[in-house]
């Protein structure tokens, strides 16, 4: 550690539990934040105020102005931009702290992906808004043998868990089956921003404890800051029969991807059935015609003229993924697609 990494990190280097020792091995980690909400976007605020050497950001969408009163990290030129959240944590995450690097990756978390996404991490904190995608890396880590911590948030109440694979239960030990129903949402339920950050400060503690070799409680931690109720659930040792630590079936790893999915509780349907280069530059120039648009080096937000359809917006990303915001049906989103994008 330099002289220079003593005195940024002072303060954390005199919290005994941590020291100098726990410092270094910080320093020399590597940490995959996968989703850049509002847990994403805290937690890689923390991990990279705290020193941890590397951390890489993966996340599918962009800024927009709902997001700034939970998404601490941006502002509102990054809405006004519509910059992809990854792109833009990793501008404020460089000038926060210029030792450590950032990467930023714009992309889905699917089956086809995951696997390189947390190749060499030491740990992956998720910031997800689903459980399809936390099954997903649930099954990559298990594989892999690389440590995660689950948590989500919803109106004023969040849950934490931390996976280490071989030693603690796993997602599929807790949750052995995906959640049916309706599940309630930031758009549905809304959010405080309190409860995201108290959440995300937990998951953030299991990941630095984790990195820095000390014990890390195998507990399903969960917070109410409204009522002020904190419940733990004790997960301890893997499952025996578990199909995923035990049987190592890794059923959701073993998918073709997610070509279409429905955004978590958001009037939004990705498209993702075609995985080929876009010329943002030249898409532009077609679409300018048919209604509005802007564009920067990571995306191009369309929204067409009010009589050509009932979308209200399409963003197209460099891979050719969509998001098309204004309906929830597929179908019509693919019929979107193909009009304006091409099929």
């Amino acid at each position: 550690m330099t002289s220079e990494d003593r005195e940024k990190y002072s303060r954390q280097v005199l919290f005994q539990p941590l020291g100098e020792k726990g410092q270094e091995r910080l320093l020399a980690a590597r940490a995959v934040v996968a989703g850049c909400g509002g847990l994403g976007s805290f937690a890689a605020e923390a991990l990279v105020r705290a020193g941890v050497g590397t951390v890489i950001l993966a996340d599918r969408d962009y800024v927009e102005s709902s997001n700034l009163q939970r998404q601490s990290l941006y502002d509102e030129n990054d809405a006004r931009q519509a910059l992809p959240k990854a792109a833009a944590a990793e501008t404020h995450l460089r000038a926060i702290n210029s030792g450590v690097r950032v990467e930023s990756r714009i992309m889905d978390i699917t089956p086809s992906s995951v696997e390189e996404l947390i190749e060499h991490a030491d740990v992956v904190l998720d910031g997800t808004d689903n459980f399809e995608t936390r099954f997903l890396m649930n099954d990559a880590c298990v594989k892999h043998g690389v440590a995660w911590i689950y948590a989500a948030a919803v109106g004023s109440y969040g849950v934490t868990m931390p996976v280490i694979p071989g030693k603690t239960a796993c997602l599929a030990c807790v949750f052995p089956a995906l959640p049916t129903g309706p599940l309630e949402t930031c758009d549905t339920a809304g959010i405080l921003l309190s409860a995201v950050s108290a959440i995300a400060s937990f998951q953030v503690v299991s990941a630095i404890q984790l990195l820095a070799g000390a014990d890390v409680r195998p507990e399903l931690r969960s917070i109410d800051v409204w009522t002020g109720r904190i419940g733990v659930l004790q997960t301890g040792e893997p499952t025996p029969g578990c199909t995923v630590c035990g049987a190592r079936q890794f059923a959701h790893l073993a998918g073709e991807g997610r070509p279409v999915i429905t955004m978590c509780g958001r009037n939004q349907v990705q498209i993702h059935e075609h995985n080929r280069p876009v010329d943002l530059a030249a898409m532009r120039e077609r679409l300018e015609s048919l209604g509005s648009v802007r564009a920067n080096r990571f995306a191009l937000q369309f929204a067409p003229a009010p009589a050509a359809g009932s979308a209200t917006q399409i963003t197209l990303f460099p891979d050719g993924r969509a998001i098309i915001k204004g309906t929830t049906d597929p179908g019509v989103a693919r019929s979107l697609y193909a009009r304006y994008i091409g099929s």
